[in-house]
């Protein structure tokens, strides 16, 4: 049983192929354990993997230590991506532009798709079941938790892992709490061969990120590699801020952020005149603060599913130290439940104060007016 058997032969499960997921999954296979990923996603690429993330030293780069993957991972990296620059809306004038000393590797940036093929070639061949979507999950008397999969088939685990997102099927098993809309819309853009096809925007995005703010929106743009500039327009907005069109209308998209932006300096507002491809539609949804639970036999939270919280260059971080120290506790506890429980006293009060923070940052980043599902 969950609670009482040693954590040397525990089946367990993660469901979610995701940076934390796959993070635990490789801890665990460093320490013998048997390990199954299931992933509802036909393959590794089956969807772009999204943009830039910045590794800090204190979170994400333990974590890639733990798993034995920092130098790896060091190579892959770009600490110039450090650079932080903001400027004037309506001038386009640098207020701010942080460059990195050449010896800072805090927090040097990747591309999540290089990240996260990292983390799956560190992983056994077959760790990760793709094209298998959960269902629901069923905490069983024993201890021990059942998934069933969307094609009717079930299998019982000393343990399930939701690293399933901010949309979590564990998370419905174990608290039934779902995110709400916090009030912002961020809305993806992306430059293709930026430096030579968009070189003033490449110019003002810098080595790494550039924000630039007024009147409760925003826009940002980051460097990623191969010369691909992935930036956001961020704005308050009811949750239908887009009912009035069609998203997949590109045309219709780009008109209706062009008057939101009115009065932006013309260069800036070449983000989104002169993008290439389709705009596409990321609603900031967040998990209430705080978002804890009971510690429950046969199942635990990691990243979004655990604290889904602003994007503010935290997530992928968290998600991953949530799942090196959750599969260090499990590959050192007596029990598993003994395992879960050290986990828990140590992630859901760091995840609390990390979403206060994040909560504080939006209001700062935005202003006003922000309406969160935290109290």
């Amino acid at each position: 049983m969950n609670t009482t058997s040693t954590t040397a032969n525990t089946k367990i499960a993660i469901v979610g192929a995701g940076l934390g997921g796959l993070a635990c999954a490789r801890v665990l296979q460093l320490h013998g354990h048997t390990v199954t990923v299931f992933e509802q996603e036909a393959s590794a690429d089956a969807r772009p993997q999204g943009g830039t993330l910045d590794m800090h030293g204190d979170t994400g780069q333990v974590a890639l230590r733990t798993a034995g993957l920092h130098e790896t991972w060091r190579a892959l990296a770009r600490p110039e991506g450090q650079q932080m620059r903001a400027v004037d809306p309506r001038t386009t004038d640098v207020l701010v532009d942080e460059i990195p000393a050449e010896d800072d590797e805090f927090k040097p940036e990747i591309d999540r798709g290089q990240l996260r093929g990292l983390l799956l070639d560190s992983l056994s061949p077959g760790t990760v079941r793709w094209g298998r979507a959960t269902d629901d999950v069923t905490p069983l008397p024993d201890g021990t938790a059942r998934l069933r999969f969307a094609d009717g088939t079930t299998e019982d685990f000393d343990l399930v892992i939701g690293a399933d997102g901010a949309w979590s099927r564990v998370r419905r098993a174990l608290t039934g709490v779902r995110p709400e809309y916090s009030g912002v819309a961020f809305v993806e853009f992306g430059l293709d061969d930026a430096d030579r096809r968009h070189a003033a925007l490449a110019a003002l995005t810098g080595q790494g990120t550039m924000v630039a703010k007024t009147g409760g929106n925003a826009i940002f743009a980051q460097r990623n590699s191969n010369g691909h500039i992935r930036g956001y327009a961020v704005f308050h907005a009811p949750e239908d801020w887009h009912a009035g069109f069609d998203f997949a209308d590109t045309d219709a998209v780009r008109a209706t952020l062009l008057q939101r932006y009115t009065g932006w300096h013309p260069e800036l507002l070449g983000f989104l005149r002169d993008n290439d491809g389709a705009f596409t539609h990321r609603p900031l949804y967040v998990l209430p603060v705080p978002h804890a639970w009971t510690s429950t036999p046969g199942l635990t939270l990691l990243g979004d599913a655990a604290h889904l919280m602003p994007p503010l260059g935290v997530g992928a971080n968290l998600a991953m130290l949530d799942g090196t120290e959750l599969a260090t506790a499990l590959a050192t506890s007596p029990t598993v439940g003994e395992a879960v429980r050290t986990y828990e006293a140590r992630m859901l009060p760091r995840s609390i104060e990390t979403a206060k923070a994040c909560k504080e940052g939006l209001v700062r980043l935005l202003g006003d007016g922000i309406r969160t599902a935290a109290a």
